[in-house]
């Protein structure tokens, strides 16, 4: 299935084009310094990640090992050993009956793989697929990362905003709380009017060390994706991106970007690696010939070093041919599992493109409802900033009292809290849809050719043993 051949929808037709895509680092779009930091320090220190790149390693590791089997091997042996010749009155060594001699030889033993079927090539690229899948899971690994790292920290910038509303409304409640006493005092309030003043005091300093918790771990939550401590964590300060960050949309319509998500690179690689595996399994079924030789020098007697004599030398070259006769159904069996992983690599793949395809439409959904909750939550704080400047107008002339002014004041933080909220969540939406489309430009440019990943034909002779 093509990236281009999955049906887009409104939401993804409607993008808009009025930016440029997004390169490698793509967070920088948030302005802070101290989160480029921070996701540099996870980059280089993240278990994680440390632990995709040496699966990436062990994988080419493992391609070259079979890579070498295209080689010609060449192996030495010698040995140096005195030998005690037995007496034995009915079958012994003849002369050297009760002697002992020097029984050396040195030789050099070569192989090569004729590869008529393209077995060893065929094994050797799908190891190196296999890799290549490998480095696309570790791009994926560091995208996530990156992701989590840069959702965490909104939501500590979020944390410490709302802390601040936190603390303005205590005052304002403590402000309350001394009006309704002057004026028990001033015979014109009651006791009531007192209690109910102090009612809310204790939870806003319940929410305010809720606050300060959350703070706390947000930053120990950063620290342990960046691999690093809790005390690391305590160093890091207030964030200075602002939550009413603009950020615009990629210039590039999604549906031609789905080819460069990390886990839809590494999806066709793996379709790529099933298929050579089918070739690889398709060889089993034909003669296996190699080249073998050997050249050395040998001798039983004589003195240490007298076996490298050229009287000694020998050789030996020749083909060697092995053909399966009857194996219980082994290769039938291996053929059918390579058959199996290859429909379910490519299923995989099909899946991998509908999920993608998905997460982009949700995330640019989101997003458009962000920007008008956003706008309407912007005219929900300066009806309540309006309503709080009359009513602080009329208290001064003398037209209201300070309850009105402190209500007032009481929905405007509300409305304030409500966009940060919405702020955060756009901000953290911005960060999804970059992540859904790949993290940058570039992100999978590592993709396999169209052809790698198309499945073998079954040869002609393998029919008659299908029958």
């Amino acid at each position: 299935m093509s990236p281009d051949a999955l049906a887009t929808d409104d939401a993804i037709k409607a993008a808009a084009k009025d930016a440029h895509w997004p390169d490698g680092q793509w967070w920088r779009a948030y302005g802070d310094d101290q989160l480029n930091h921070w996701i540099e320090l996870a980059v280089l220190g993240s278990p994680s990640l440390a632990m995709a790149a040496a699966r990436v390693r062990q994988a080419k590791a493992m391609a070259g090992i079979a890579e070498s089997a295209e080689s010609l091997h060449v192996n030495g042996d010698s040995s140096l050993k005195r030998h005690n010749w037995p007496t034995d009155p009915f079958y012994g060594p003849g002369d050297l009956s009760n002697t002992s001699t020097w029984d050396n030889n040195a030789s050099l033993g070569l192989g090569y793989s004729l590869d008529l079927w393209g077995r060893e090539s065929n094994h050797s690229e799908q190891a190196l697929d296999l890799a290549h899948m490998s480095a696309a899971e570790e791009r994926q690994a560091q995208l996530e990362l990156q992701d989590n790292i840069v959702r965490a920290y909104i939501q500590l910038s979020l944390n410490y905003a709302q802390r601040d509303i936190a603390e303005a409304t205590l005052a304002q409640q403590q402000q309350i709380l001394d009006l309704a006493q002057r004026r028990l005092k001033g015979g014109i309030g009651t006791r009531f009017e007192v209690s109910q003043a102090e009612t809310p005091l204790p939870e806003s300093h319940r929410q305010i060390d809720a606050l300060d918790e959350a703070i706390a771990l947000s930053r120990n939550q950063i620290a342990a994706l960046a691999g690093k401590g809790p005390g690391d964590g305590a160093s890091l300060q207030r964030p200075t991106l602002s939550l009413k960050t603009s950020l615009t949309l990629p210039s590039a319509l999604p549906a031609q970007l789905l080819g460069q998500r990390p886990d839809v690179v590494a999806s066709r690689w793996r379709v790529a690696a099933q298929a050579r595996g089918i070739d690889v399994a398709h060889a089993g079924f034909y003669p296996n010939v190699d080249l073998m030789g050997s050249l050395g020098y040998m001798a039983t007697g004589g003195g240490m070093l007298e076996f490298l004599a050229g009287k000694k030398f020998n050789y030996s070259v020749g083909p060697a041919i092995s053909l399966p006769i009857f194996d219980g159904g082994r290769l039938r069996s291996e053929l059918g599992v390579a058959s199996a992983g290859y429909d379910t690599a490519v299923a995989q793949y099909n899946q991998t493109l509908v999920n993608a395809l998905k997460s982009i439409s949700d995330q640019l959904i989101r997003r458009d409802s962000m920007n008008k909750q956003q706008a309407f939550a912007d005219q929900s704080v300066a009806a309540a900033q309006k309503t709080y400047d009359i009513a602080m107008v009329a208290y001064q002339r003398g037209l209201t009292d300070y309850l009105n002014v402190l209500n007032a004041q009481t929905l405007l933080f509300h409305q304030e809290h409500v966009q940060q909220q919405i702020q955060a969540a756009r901000l953290t939406v911005h960060a999804e849809l970059v992540v859904a489309l790949g993290g940058g430009l570039m992100a999978g440019s590592d993709s396999p050719a169209a052809d790698k990943t198309m499945a073998p034909k079954t040869p002609a002779l393998l029919t008659v043993f299908d029958k």
